[in-house]
């Protein structure tokens, strides 16, 4: 096999102006074309080796072309190049691991930090993997950055969920979707389907939320977490819509699916599910579909997560666990009690503006028994509801 350097153009061209020859003269001498002496001094075509010589011949170059187009290939030389090009890098193992423990400090810290600060620490390290995933890495390398990436992208996308930033929720969704299914990672495809489905039932498209939520749990790896939020989202949407059997089954399903699910390293990882959420879940499944059940399970889990009623380590939960409650009491009977814990959920603070509209439908169900504790309610209400 011959190699043409890519010097041949430009060689071709000084032999022939050396000799005064226009392209067209060059051709008539060498029964060549015009156009395809052209495309070899331009390199648009290559010159076959008979076509070197005898251009060689025709103008008295003494074989240079042809020794230009007559370059064997060194394979193993290529191939220790492409091998040390693969191997180059400018980032360090421990960069790399700094990186991916800054993604778990991030996303467990989801659950205790306000939102807007934790905007700016996601996109202060996506801008580092970024400045990095520019320079040298081996592919090892890289495909790590782009996992980091990744998940990166999709917690940015969820806090703007959080504070209502649809546009830029969306851009980032699918940033990190395209850069899990760049290097085929399951689990973070499942979560952008998961995250999505969150986002859309909050907006009352049910449907949707319903075909993404049954997606995100055909793409996870089976036994994942992202499989099983996905199953535990599928169980909320069917409750909003009011379909009993399917709520019943989706629920069934994630309680398989975490029966005998050790307590993950970090539980407070966004990521990593921990099996004390089923309850939570389950208390808000139950309220949503009204189910008689839903106001014993709510207690049980505002007990577990704020036995002080301060609210505990994942005051956010709390929050939404109180909210639970005070629909269960609602559908009980006992709005008066109903609204003292929606009013302790609402100034908590920590009801995030993405989950204001559960604020305001145990607003609406108290207010529709006409008791009199609604007014202290809509007050609270009024007074810590999120600007958009």
């Amino acid at each position: 096999m011959s190699h043409v350097d890519p010097r041949f153009g430009d060689h071709l061209r000084s032999l022939r102006t050396a000799r005064g020859l226009s392209l067209r003269a060059l051709g008539q001498l060498a029964h060549r074309g015009k156009s395809h002496l052209h495309d070899l001094e331009t390199g648009n075509k290559p010159p076959t080796p008979d076509t070197a010589r005898h251009l060689d011949r025709v103008l008295g170059a003494d074989g240079t072309l042809a020794r230009l187009v007559d370059q064997p290939v060194d394979h193993d030389a290529e191939a220790d190049e492409l091998m040390a090009r693969v191997r180059a890098s400018d980032v360090s193992t421990e960069t790399l691991a700094r990186i991916e423990a800054g993604v778990d400090d991030l996303a467990s810290a989801y659950a205790t930090s306000q939102s807007a600060d934790l905007l700016q620490r996601v996109r202060r390290h996506l801008a580092y993997v970024r400045r990095l995933l520019d320079g040298r890495c081996t592919l090892a390398e890289r495909r790590r950055l782009i996992v980091a990436g990744g998940w990166l992208s999709l917690l940015r996308a969820t806090v703007h969920i959080d504070l209502l930033h649809r546009s830029a929720a969306g851009s980032h969704l699918s940033t990190a979707a395209a850069l899990a299914d760049h290097v085929g990672h399951s689990e973070i495809r499942a979560w952008c389907l998961e995250t999505q489905a969150w986002d859309l039932l909050t907006r009352g498209d049910y449907r949707t939320a319903v075909d993404l939520s049954q997606q995100a749990q055909r793409v996870a790896p089976r036994g994942s977490s992202a499989q099983i939020q996905a199953t535990a989202q599928e169980a909320r949407v069917w409750a909003r819509v009011g379909d009993v059997r399917e709520t019943r089954h989706a629920l069934d399903r994630l309680e398989r699916l975490t029966a005998n699910l050790p307590v993950p390293d970090r539980a407070e990882h966004h990521y990593r599910y921990d099996p004390t959420k089923a309850s939570a879940y389950t208390a808000t499944t139950l309220a949503w579909a009204g189910d008689p059940a839903a106001e014993q399970v709510a207690r049980a889990v505002l007990r577990e997560l704020d036995p002080r009623g301060d609210g505990g380590d994942r005051p956010r939960r709390s929050a939404s666990a109180r909210l639970d409650l005070a629909l269960a009491l609602v559908a009980a009977g006992r709005p008066d009690e109903a609204a003292t814990v929606a009013v302790e959920a609402i100034t908590s603070g920590r009801v995030v503006s993405s989950n204001w509209w559960r604020a305001g439908e145990a607003l609406r169900r108290v207010e529709q028994t006409g008791t009199a504790e609604a007014s202290a309610l809509r007050e609270a209400y009024e007074v810590r509801q999120p600007s958009r």
